[in-house]
């Protein structure tokens, strides 16, 4: 199997520790995996890729907004796997000339862009059948990665963290990571997962539940308070965020250790899902101002 392939079945990432409060907290590296194939986004794809590669397939067809972490991802991946992508992108062409976009380009995905209504469609079955009739040699990866192949990754993201770690924080999406890690957890660990989008999700597991009063106006949105949270974060410990998923579920995990939800005998992990590349193009788009010192820190 391609070396590619090799390496995204076996990397482990790290753990960094620091302090709020005098609680220690365990961060889950996600995001220093890979610059391009980042987070959660690595445990997603391989073993889609895996069974691409298996059933003879030459190409990957997936879903993605104009901003989406799983659209580069997953070019970069296809690139570096021997495999053609394709990005059905939401929304008009205009959109392409953003970082995200370009940046898929630029590693060989074929950018497909169609309506809203028809991106709706993204999960009806006559549709992907469409799909396959157009595009015979190719398999279809649902929209983040959400299938039972991503979280089939998903289940294996704690493997490298010590079992000592009770209260877990991650965010949510699609639900394939948090559907993922709430499956692979031990009988002492309790999961909190982070609703970024402004709708009520709710959890099918009994060790795990969605909180959805963090989502700071809805996906892809922000507020004052999230933004300070995120330059005091960054300015502080030095690892930056992304704004639309794990600035939220930072803030939340610092609010319950604020209200003391979280007890100084608790030992906390939160899971770093990556996604910075999606930063400068929502810089753009809302014409903030990057945190510097953190960028030039990480040689960005």
């Amino acid at each position: 199997m391609n070396h590619v392939l090799d390496s995204l079945l076996t990397y482990r990432p790290q753990i960094d520790v620091i302090n709020h409060q005098s609680i220690s907290i365990g961060i889950l590296r996600l995001d220093i995996i890979d610059k391009d194939i980042s987070g959660n986004k690595w445990f997603k794809l391989k073993y889609n890729l895996q069974q691409a590669k298996l059933a003879g397939k030459d190409s990957i067809i997936t879903f993605g907004g104009a901003f989406s972490n799983h659209i580069v991802a997953t070019a970069v991946a296809c690139e570096k796997a021997g495999l053609k992508s394709y990005g059905i992108i939401r929304g008009e062409e205009t959109a392409q000339t953003n970082p995200t976009l370009s940046y898929a380009q630029a590693h060989g995905m074929k950018l497909l862009f169609v309506s809203r209504e028809e991106y709706s469609q993204k999960t009806d079955g006559t549709y992907l059948q469409r799909l396959h009739y157009m595009y015979p040699t190719a398999f279809i990866i649902p929209e983040g990665g959400n299938n039972l192949l991503g979280e089939k990754g998903c289940q294996e993201i704690l493997n490298s963290q010590p079992h000592s770690y009770n209260k877990i924080f991650c965010a949510v999406g699609t639900g394939a990571t948090f559907n993922g890690l709430a499956q692979s957890l031990l009988p002492h660990q309790y999961l909190f997962g982070i609703n970024v989008l402004k709708y009520e999700a709710n959890s099918l597991y009994q060790q795990a539940e969605i909180l959805n009063t963090y989502h700071f106006g809805g996906y892809a949105k922000h507020t004052k308070k999230l933004l300070e949270f995120k330059h005091f974060f960054e300015s502080t410990y030095h690892i930056p965020l992304d704004y639309v998923y794990t600035a939220k579920s930072f803030y939340a995990a610092f609010d319950y250790i604020n209200q003391n939800k979280i007890k100084p005998d608790d030992k906390l992990l939160i899971i770093h899902c990556g996604g910075l590349q999606g930063n400068e193009g929502y810089e753009q788009r809302y014409n903030l101002k990057p945190n510097r010192q953190v960028n030039e820190a990480h040689g960005k």
